[in-house]
């Protein structure tokens, strides 16, 4: 069925070989060479100093060094807009873009592609237009996955001129969890990699191995210092500490994520403090959570939490989901962990928390979540949303999506067509049939192909037919074809 084919097609568009590795032939992986590359993730270096947008194009730069992706954005965009003629304004609207991909959220997602076209549009010859090709691919395969039809449409269109699929791949996995997930990374500052260092901190680890307890003092010295010429160790001292089980472990931990001046130092103590199950873990978290100025560290800590058993660290979660004033990427992402908690408790606070919250881009976080959680009520719930007239057009198209993908009864959805008279919603359910594995959503398919009086809509029910593996639909549409 279609969704085994957007699988693939997404897959390919966002470089995830791990979800589907057939051995392709040649002619295949020279095909989609250009759709799975990763785009690259820094600009270059400086190179036009007396631009007028040198200086912003420096700092735009380490923003995006430092991974802050939206500032990034903001300065980047200031290039092309505020200096249309500098020699960095056709570099600016890719890294733009990469920037807006990296936040991540539909509005973002749509801005980045509307950059790239701006960049096609204005700088044909620009340098990186391979690369441009790629981040436009991977965008719009994030918005697929969230369910965007046109997107799918688009890329679906776009692989099939590409290459053939050998066999239709399992479909991916909806959207992943985000970065706090993993051990924070260097990021890669010049400033590490001495060897005195390394031998320090591979003489505290022999120690900690004979005697930690001897080993727990050093650690602490190492951490309390506070000169620049101490960064690299104390960040790997961090990490040593993490890997023990020694008394003492957990104070060091809080210390370091409260006070060290260095962002990666409090970055990774934070991280590791997620393997702390203490309730002064939690309540320091916290802390850090609704506190902490740097949202990098926040993000941390959100994660942290998330790994937690404790009431409190649920509670924390939720608490800050609720906060008007947290930046939405935040809010999101607390969301998100709520939900991969899993229970009925926690789907029937995300439901509630649905109506008490106005903001659309958490109001569909939290549909993508209740659809990630099972059971009979959420895909009820879900298709209810879909039905409800009050709300926003592209909220009810994210929930019949998430309906879709969450489970809900295929009879629900079929039962949906004659119920709305917009074409829009018929379209998004023409989209999620197509994305259902059962035969009677191939019958639906046809049926709307064959009667449907939108000659539109005929239409949209032929393209995803046209994607099905299913002999019926290759019958109706040869008979199509062959009609007098």
């Amino acid at each position: 069925m279609y969704r085994m084919q957007l699988g693939f097609v997404v897959a390919a568009a966002m470089g995830a070989s791990g979800w589907w590795s057939p051995m392709p032939d040649v002619a295949t992986v020279q095909a989609v060479q250009a759709v799975v590359a990763e785009p690259p993730g820094a600009p270059r270096a400086p190179w036009l100093q007396g631009d007028p947008a040198d200086s912003v194009y420096r700092a735009a730069r380490e923003a995006l060094n430092r991974q802050d992706f939206r500032n990034a954005a903001d300065l980047f965009a200031q290039i092309h807009q505020r200096f249309p003629k500098s020699g960095y304004a056709p570099d600016a609207f890719y890294w733009q873009a990469f920037a807006l991909y990296r936040v991540g959220g539909n509005p973002q997602l749509r801005a980045a592609l509307e950059a790239l076209r701006q960049q096609r549009a204005r700088h044909a010859g620009a340098a990186g237009r391979g690369d441009a090709a790629a981040l436009e691919r991977r965008i719009q395969g994030e918005l697929a996955r969230g369910g965007d039809r046109a997107a799918a449409e688009e890329i679906t269109s776009a692989a099939r001129r590409a290459v053939e699929p050998p066999q239709p791949p399992q479909p991916p996995q909806p959207p992943q969890p985000p970065d706090p997930a993993d051990p924070p990374e260097a990021r890669g500052d010049g400033r590490c990699g001495d060897d005195g260092d390394d031998m320090k901190i591979a003489a505290i680890n022999a120690l900690i191995h004979m005697d930690s307890e001897k080993a727990r003092p050093i650690l602490r010295r190492v951490l309390a210092r506070r000169d620049p010429a101490s960064v690299c160790l104390r960040r790997k001292a961090v990490f040593l500490i993490s890997q023990g089980e020694h008394q003492g472990a957990e104070d060091i931990l809080l210390a370091s994520a409260r006070t060290d001046p260095d962002p990666e130092v409090r970055e990774q103590a934070v991280f590791w403090l997620s393997q702390v199950g203490s309730e002064r873990a939690v309540g320091a978290l916290d802390s850090i959570l609704r506190t902490a100025p740097d949202r990098r560290l926040q993000d941390k800590a959100i994660f942290a939490l998330s790994q937690q058993e404790s009431p409190r660290a649920r509670q924390a979660l939720r608490t800050y989901a609720e906060r008007a004033d947290a930046p939405e990427g935040l809010r999101e992402q607390a969301i998100f962990w709520i939900g991969q908690s899993g229970g009925r408790e926690a789907s029937t606070y995300l439901r509630a928390l649905f109506g008490r919250i106005k903001n659309e881009e958490l109001r569909k976080k939290i549909l993508f979540s209740v659809s990630q959680m099972g059971g009979d009520e959420n895909p009820k719930w879900l298709v209810g949303i879909a039905r409800d007239r009050a709300h926003p057009m592209e909220v009810r198209k994210q929930a019949l999506f998430w309906a879709g993908q969450g489970g809900a009864a295929l009879a629900d959805l079929t039962s949906l067509y004659s119920a709305f008279d917009d074409r829009e919603m018929k379209d998004q359910l023409i989209f999620v049939y197509s994305q259902r594995d059962e035969p009677a959503a191939v019958d639906k398919l046809l049926e709307i192909a064959r009667h449907d009086p939108d000659a539109e809509l005929r239409k949209k029910a032929l393209f995803w037919l046209g994607q099905s593996d299913d002999p019926r639909a290759a019958k109706a549409l040869q008979d199509i074809i062959e009609q007098p």
